[in-house]
């Protein structure tokens, strides 16, 4: 069976419609060459959300909030909650205002500070969290993301592809505590557009060794 011709362009095709507000964040991204992950991963995001039910999700790494605003129109009222971090509080801000501006500031609570030392005095369960942070705090990251989610849980992990990400990827691989796929993907409008995406669940109940 054959297959479709010039597969990249024709998958280009299909990126999600988006508000003009949305667009308008993709476009400060490109010229403020600020990482966001795009419709297409953005839409996943949203999917995934709506298809696990999660009613909480953490999210590791707001930047300007456009992922977040996806997560957080997916989640369920009234009680659906998205607790976002961020280490800059400059961006942090700027994410708030875009929450508020996309009208899902009452759902999402933006928090300040280093990932590692936030997620230490974080307390579960989580049905859904999202990892953006720098590559190198994937690994040391992936404890607190075992802890945190309840079993059955799904952990999607961006950049993957980044060669900062090969430990945990390997990690992520052979843990039992995990049931894990990797993904080569084309990404279109994410940064980079090809890239690669982890999916986990958590199976194992004990603690991370």
């Amino acid at each position: 069976m054959s297959m479709l011709p010039d597969l990249e362009g024709y998958f280009r095709r299909f990126v999600p419609p988006r508000d003009e507000f949305l667009r308008r964040l993709e476009e400060e991204a490109v010229f403020e060459r600020i990482p966001i992950v795009g419709p297409v991963v953005a839409e996943l995001l949203a999917l995934l959300v709506v298809a696990t039910g999660a009613r909480r999700v953490l999210e590791l790494g707001t930047a300007t909030g456009y992922s977040a605003i996806y997560l957080a129109r997916a989640l369920t009222p009234p009680d659906g909650r998205l607790l976002t971090l961020e280490r800059d509080p400059v961006m942090a801000a700027r994410a708030e205002a875009n929450l508020a501006r996309a009208g899902v500031a009452d759902r999402v609570e933006v928090r300040r500070g280093e990932a590692m030392a936030v997620l230490a005095e974080l307390t579960g369960p989580f049905d859904f969290i999202f990892l953006d942070i720098d590559k190198e705090g994937y690994l040391p990251a992936l404890p607190h993301c075992h802890r945190l989610l309840r079993p059955g849980g799904l952990l999607v992990a961006d950049n993957v592809g980044f060669a900062a990400a090969a430990d945990f990827n390997r990690e992520l691989f052979l843990s039992p505590l995990w049931r894990s796929v990797p993904l080569l993907c084309l990404l279109p409008h994410h940064s980079p557009e090809r890239d690669g995406l982890a999916f986990a669940v958590k199976v194992g109940g004990g603690p991370p060794g």
